[in-house]
């Protein structure tokens, strides 16, 4: 089965007609009816995001059409057997991050992340902030850090250099805006586990970024 990636993403008549009902909905209707417009509201509703995650993560368009297309794919393939209980939402994300990690494997590519986001929520709702102030007691050295690091196009090369699975939770939460729940679901851990391998991966860019201003200095 084939998607299309509509990067203007157009509302179609499938569109207007499907929007008002979930995630599970659709997918219970897909696999009664077998429509193939049911089908399409669900690649429409996600196509933008998802597709944004998954260049974002791989680094490069081409990689993250062939990765959407690859994602998508797997859902058809498997939409008989999802648990209609669940959310859909971190369902698709375990599927689509499973098959980026894949991709970059077969390609022996590296994902590169900004981290220009400031602000996002956690599973309570509260405002984390910028990705250095989840380290308590490091909000003002952390803050000025990440601003170097931005400017000069550090971070690139010390994301790259993380372990997978904390790069892994740094994207889903701090870059996709995914609630820890939601990154806890995809990756199949506890709530906590995320917030620690977060941690870790902040971390780890602090000391990097210590070892690379001093040894400049």
């Amino acid at each position: 089965m084939s998607v299309t990636i509509d990067n203007a993403q157009s509302t179609t008549v499938a569109d207007l007609a499907q929007s008002h009902k979930t995630d599970e909905e659709l997918v219970l209707e897909y696999r009664t009816t077998g429509e193939r417009s049911v089908f399409e509201a669900l690649v429409h509703r996600y196509e933008r995001e998802l597709f944004s995650y998954l260049r974002r993560y791989l680094g490069e368009m081409t990689l993250a059409e062939d990765t959407f297309q690859a994602t998508f794919l797997q859902v058809y393939l498997k939409l008989a057997h999802f648990d209609v209980d669940r959310k859909f939402r971190p369902w698709l994300y375990t599927i689509a991050t499973n098959q980026a990690i894949d991709t970059q494997r077969r390609n022996k590519r590296h994902r590169m992340v900004s981290l220009d986001r400031r602000n996002t929520t956690d599973a309570e709702g509260s405002e984390i902030g910028s990705l250095l102030q989840l380290l308590e007691g490091k909000e003002v050295d952390a803050a000025s850090n990440i601003e170097l690091l931005e400017r000069q196009n550090w971070v690139r090369t010390a994301i790259e250099e993380l372990p997978e699975q904390f790069r892994t939770a740094l994207v889903l939460v701090y870059y996709q805006g995914l609630k820890y729940r939601e990154a806890a679901d995809i990756l199949n851990i506890p709530v906590g586990t995320v917030k620690s391998r977060l941690h870790s991966a902040i971390l780890k860019l602090n000391e990097s970024w210590n070892d690379t201003h001093q040894s400049e200095s």
